[in-house]
């Protein structure tokens, strides 16, 4: 009895913590507690469903961030799959992968991957770039090098930054750093004759460029200058140039086609919307000059659909762009303010029509400005014939041969460069 009122006496102590029904063995049989008259029920104990968890029993699944990395190395080994059945089944990753997601993690610190095998060194990018490692501002560039120092045009070799002048001033370097490039379409950048990139195009990396699509740049007769100055006195740069795209630059003159006039490979040359002046002089220098025909209907060569982004880069340049995208979303809602500044800048406004006008009459005045070089068809003319024309043609050759050097030595005794152009070839 004593016993029974000192647990009563507990149980009342703490009653604010709710233990539910108490059971005490006594004699070889099962007794209930009474919290609320201190005394022991004789009760058979009703049998209850087993439960692991309580009804109010919640989980919350929290990933710490810190540990993240770590958590990613224990669970990184394995590839977890459902089954028919739904269960849940994993299995160990190959040596390989693990190896290669151990290196793609890490890449920034390879020394060189000169001569190491292009199939391994393509799933080694892929998985770089899956992980975003050439995103990374520092790290990012210092990878990329080391594969296109080895791998070249395979890493890339067309680039199409059309429209995307905030790729090229964010990513310069990452862009500067891709050799070997066979096509590079930097149409509507506004780009001037100043900028770093156009410099750039004049290197020995970029020697291999046969398509440049440059429209709409802002360039005039001094970028045109600077960039065919190695071709024109070193004979290197851009001396493999095939088609060329200098349309809606309204500021390239007679003088700036001159400059072109050194690209003696050309077959494709768009030059409308530029502000000649002697429309008609132009056209027969550059058919007698470089050997380029007028085309009074558009080319295919310079319909932009045709330069695509291609090499084990894509996705490297899809992921600057989001990034650039992404950031400037913020300064979005700045528009109102923008368009208020607008609304009472009323000079800003008249100058800036004025000069879509400018363009516009410029462009209908020089009209379809695009030149191709026409493809020589063979004669087949009977062995006869051949064998009495022989002669006749090795004369022609003879001739066209003496005349070529005589306009080539003229041209080196008429030979004069500027200070600028001096300048200019010294920083080569």
């Amino acid at each position: 009895q004593n016993w029974t009122r000192g647990m009563s006496y507990c149980l009342h102590s703490e009653s604010h913590l709710d233990a539910g029904p108490i059971y005490v063995r006594e004699n070889g049989k099962l007794h209930m507690v009474n919290q609320g008259a201190g005394g022991i029920q004789n009760v058979t104990p009703k049998p209850r469903p087993f439960r692991l968890f309580s009804r109010g029993f919640s989980v919350e699944l929290c990933m710490n961030r810190e540990d993240d990395r770590a958590r990613r190395q224990r669970t990184d080994h394995f590839i977890f799959t459902y089954t028919k059945e739904g269960n849940l089944r994993y299995s160990a990753k190959s040596l390989f992968s693990l190896v290669l997601g151990y290196i793609s993690d890490n890449v920034d610190h390879i020394d060189s991957l000169i001569g190491f095998p292009e199939q391994i060194a393509e799933k080694l990018f892929s998985a770089a770039e899956a992980r975003q490692k050439f995103t990374e501002p520092v790290t990012g560039l210092r990878a990329l090098q080391k594969f296109t120092e080895a791998y070249g045009n395979l890493v890339l070799c067309s680039l199409c930054l059309r429209n995307r002048y905030l790729v090229i001033s964010e990513k310069l370097e990452e862009i500067k750093s891709f050799r070997e490039l066979t096509c590079l379409d930097l149409s509507c950048c506004k780009l001037g004759d100043e900028h770093e990139l156009l410099e750039h195009l004049t290197k020995e990396a970029l020697s291999s460029v046969k398509r440049l699509l440059l429209k709409d740049n802002s360039l005039s007769d001094a970028g045109l200058r600077r960039m065919t100055a190695p071709v024109r006195v070193l004979k290197k740069g851009l001396e493999n140039l095939l088609v060329l795209d200098l349309s809606c630059n309204p500021k390239i003159t007679d003088v700036g086609i001159g400059y072109l006039l050194s690209f003696k490979k050309l077959n494709c040359l768009d030059i409308s919307g530029t502000g000649l002046k002697d429309v008609n002089a132009v056209i027969k220098r550059i058919q007698t000059q470089i050997g380029l025909v007028h085309s009074k209907v558009p080319l295919k060569e310079f319909d932009h659909s045709n330069c695509k982004t291609e090499g084990w880069a894509e996705q490297t340049v899809l992921q600057w762009e989001q990034a650039v995208m992404e950031a400037r979303k913020p300064q979005d809602d700045l528009r109102s303010r923008t368009a208020a500044l607008r609304f009472y800048g009323k000079t800003h406004r008249i100058e800036e029509v004025v000069k879509c006008t400018l363009v516009e009459a410029e462009t209908k005045a020089c009209g379809n400005l695009q030149f191709y070089k026409e493809k020589v068809q063979n004669c087949h003319l009977p062995l006869k014939k051949e064998v009495v024309g022989s002669h006749e043609l090795r004369n022609g050759k003879k001739r066209a041969l003496a005349e070529q050097e005589k306009e080539r030595t003229s041209k080196q005794k008429h030979l004069c460069l500027t200070v600028e152009d001096w300048d200019l070839l010294n920083t080569y």
